[in-house]
């Protein structure tokens, strides 16, 4: 049986490779092998020396493959699915799944929906990855996301429509109480606008008003995040805006009533997003199915 197999390389240093290889940077592999710099490259030279081959092109402040590299690595990669693949068969656990979505997406739709889904599917995993940043299928180790854009997103990844991304004004009730509904002539000024990252607001105004409104400057705060938004208008603090399948619950519960009577259409929209050709693609295609169902729920279809 060894005969057969023949002389393996270095395993550790094959791996060290295979990481070189999707960051070209040495430093940068060493942070996900959890070694030092210098580690990653004695591993590297070992296996140079080991197959009498140079695998990468060392220049001043990048690293670049020879043909025998990029020619060794789609190899190299392809065993070591296949190792994975015969672990997971002989001791199967929990499948990890990583999804990739933004903080507000996470904390206003997904988060309160999380028990329905691991009732569902209590062997997959679920790992949220809540960022702005948009993450990378291969070196991120992600699986599948909710992007907020318009399709195509890029070659080999499919995308499925989420949600449409209508905007409506939101206050708290006891605001509106006090200052009076901000339809009104003269009201607007009176309220403090909540503006996100997105700044909707001159648009939204322009159509609920049916011109451009001026926004004084003294009436503005501005976050990063449409759920900080959201909170300060839950607390009074002003009017928000922001997409309606975000605020249901909120709604629903009476903390934050809609205003004007008016949907802005943005033309970017929300889509589930994950690779063709997926490691998981079991898992991935029973996430996607359930977000899509949980869409179309609330859409009422």
């Amino acid at each position: 049986m060894a005969d057969r197999i023949g002389k393996l390389p270095s395993l550790n240093g094959v791996r060290v490779f295979e990481v070189v290889t999707r960051h070209l940077n040495f430093r940068l592999a060493a942070e996900e092998l959890g070694v030092t710099q210098g580690a990653v490259a004695q591993q590297i030279r070992g296996l140079e020396a080991e197959l009498g081959l140079k695998l990468f092109e060392r220049h001043p402040r990048a690293l670049a493959m020879t043909e025998a590299g990029r020619s060794y690595v789609g190899s190299i990669r392809r065993a070591f699915e296949l190792i994975s693949e015969a672990t997971e068969t002989l001791r199967p656990e929990p499948q990890h799944l990583t999804i990739s979505v933004t903080p507000t997406f996470a904390s206003k739709w997904l988060i309160p929906r999380l028990p329905d889904f691991t009732a569902a599917h209590p062997d997959i995993d679920l790992r949220i990855l809540a960022t702005d940043r948009i993450a990378n299928f291969q070196t991120d180790a992600v699986d599948l996301a909710v992007r907020y854009g318009r399709p195509p997103f890029g070659p080999g990844l499919q995308a499925d429509l989420l949600f449409e991304h209508v905007v409506i004004a939101l206050g708290s009730p006891l605001l509106i109480d006090k200052f009076g509904p901000p339809e009104l002539p003269g009201n607007l000024d009176r309220y403090a606008l909540l503006h996100d990252a997105h700044n909707f607001w001159p648009q939204f105004l322009e159509l609920a008003m049916g011109q451009a409104a001026p926004i004084m400057a003294a009436k503005n705060i501005r976050f990063n995040q449409t759920s900080l938004a959201l909170e300060a208008a839950i607390g009074g603090q002003g009017l928000a805006l922001a997409s309606s399948f975000f605020i249901e619950e909120d709604i629903a519960a009476g903390r934050l009533v809609p205003l004007f009577g008016t949907q802005l259409r943005v033309g970017v929209d929300f889509y589930v997003v994950a690779p063709r050709k997926s490691r998981h693609a079991a898992s991935v295609h029973a996430v996607r199915t359930w977000l899509l169902q949980e869409s179309a729920a609330f859409k009422g279809i």
